[in-house]
This record gives C-alpha cells, structure tokens and sequence, in this order.
C-alpha cells in the first residue's frame, strides 16, 4: 500500500481542503494532488471528490469506507517505524469516553505525559461499542468507557465510582448544600443525557421520558451552551459538574432520591502483547495513585 498517498488522503480528510493539507504536511499541493491520485489508481477508484470552483473537498462512497482502513494503516505504518528504530520506546494507545477524558482523566493525562522514560501516547474518543471492537482488533491498548459489554477477550474492571448530581444555573436562592425535591423539577426545563442505563431506566421513573421541550445531547461540553434559563437543569456526574461550577456561573446540588452512581471501567485484552506489559503497569500505577485502585 502506497503509505505517502495515505498520508496525503488523511491529512485532506482532516483539513478539509488540498491546500491546507500541503501545508499540514510541509509540501507543494501539486505534490498532495499527485500522491493522492496515485493513491486512487492503486485503490481503483476516485476517493475524493474534486470540484472546481470548491475549495471544500467531499469524499466518495468509496473514500469514506476507506478512511477508517487508512487509519488503521497509519497507526500500523508508524508502530513498525518505531521498532525499526530498534529503541525500546514506550507507547501507548488509549480509547475513551469522551466525559471521562474530559473530566476524569486529566491528572492520569499529565502523569503519563512527565513519565521518565517518555510514553508515545496517542488518544482516540470513541464510543463504548467502538472501544471494545478497537480492543479486540488490538487497534488500542486500554480504553475507558462507561459501561461493560461481554466480550470473550476484552477484562473489563471499573476503576472511579461517582455521586450523581444536579447541576443548576447559580442564584442567591441556591445553594450548593441544600437538597433539592424531585417534583421541583419540570421536565420540560431539563438539559437531558444518557449517562448509562441505570441512571436513565431510574430517571424515566421520576420524569416523562417522552416530554418534547426537553433537549437530549450527547456530549456534556454542550450543556453550559445550552443552560441559560434559571429554570433549566441537568443531573450530571459530579466530576463533570465540579469543572462547570468553577467560574461561578452554576450551582451544583444534591437530589432528595438516590441516584445511581456512575461507574467509570478500564478495558483490556485478555492476552496483551508482551512488549505492553510495562507500559500497562505503569498506567495501572498511576490509576493507583489517583483512583485507589
């Protein structure tokens, strides 16, 4: 496979136009449009649309199956770089949900970032289904999704448990130590997400699952676009609402029933490779250190 013309068709994925992926990768677009094209002719077929007068490329039917192989391709082209280089590097390949990265795991981001020896890291926000078929392809090393799916060769143990909150616009009537009664909240005012199935099979009990002003998201960085209106709400993980209410503008409360807890897990193979094994206790060191597990 000709990697140069991969490299050239990741790089005008991403960038989303030919010029931009030139100078992404330090050469002449003349020199792009040429790998790309030799590139086609190997796959048989157009992967990107070119159209004239538009700056913004499209891809094919054809491009779009092929960039997920593209890739994978890369990610292999680069680990056979490394060992080329005959140096015992370390690396390590992680999936993640994305409130977890965000929320979570920034203190285990930055212990791995300043280990000594250095650990190559690379980081992929997927989704709990997409990380445990990443798992099983060993396309990653460890994931850590919110929920466990049965697997025959993926170990799934849960490393950080937290309290679900209700997260609020902030006012002098609210508090953060008051608890608040499960009928104060209107159904058609809430900032709605699925964290996992408990919490929406307990949630459906207390509130009208099918109320149509509710917004549904799926992703928590959107919520403080959304939240404006003093009546709005959302219940979050207390992580995720301990970073919104550090500018002040949102509260951070307890509800009058119980709401099942988030469990966070880490995702391995059953049968890592060998040259992981130091990489892999060094992360379960710091997630040790920072999680008590």
């Amino acid at each position: 496979m000709y990697f140069p013309g991969i490299e050239a068709f990741l790089a005008i994925v991403k960038t989303g136009n030919l010029s931009k992926a030139a100078e992404s990768l330090h050469l002449s677009q003349a020199t792009v449009s040429y790998r790309l094209k030799t590139l086609e002719q190997e796959m048989g077929g157009i992967l990107v649309e070119r159209r004239k007068g538009e700056s913004k490329i499209s891809l094919t039917p054809k491009g779009e199956n092929f960039f997920y192989i593209a890739e994978r391709w890369e990610a292999l082209w680069r680990e056979t770089q490394v060992l080329q280089t005959n140096e015992a590097q370390l690396s390590l390949a992680i999936s993640v949900a994305e409130s977890i990265s965000h929320f979570v795991l920034p203190p285990l981001y930055q212990m791995l970032q300043q280990h000594n020896p250095a650990i190559r890291l690379q980081i992929r926000t997927q989704h709990t289904q997409e990380a445990f078929d990443s798992i099983e392809r060993r396309e990653m090393d460890v994931a850590f999704v919110v929920r466990e799916i049965a697997s025959p060769c993926v170990t799934v143990k849960p490393f950080f448990t937290e309290e679900m909150m209700l997260l609020r616009l902030a006012s002098p009537k609210r508090q953060a130590v008051d608890t608040v009664e499960i009928k104060e909240l209107a159904p058609q005012h809430e900032i709605f997400i699925i964290w996992n199935k408990e919490f929406q099979f307990k949630h459906d009990q207390w509130w009208d699952p099918h109320c149509p002003s509710r917004i549904h998201l799926d992703s928590a960085g959107l919520i403080t676009t959304f939240m404006k209106d003093i009546r709005q709400w959302a219940i979050v993980p207390a992580s995720v609402g301990t970073h919104m209410i550090q500018n002040g503008q949102f509260v951070l409360q307890k509800l009058s029933e119980p709401i099942p807890q988030r469990i966070c897990y880490k995702a391995t193979h059953k049968f890592p490779y060998t040259a992981l094994n130091k990489t892999l206790c060094i992360l379960d060191n710091y997630l040790q250190t920072i999680f008590g597990v």
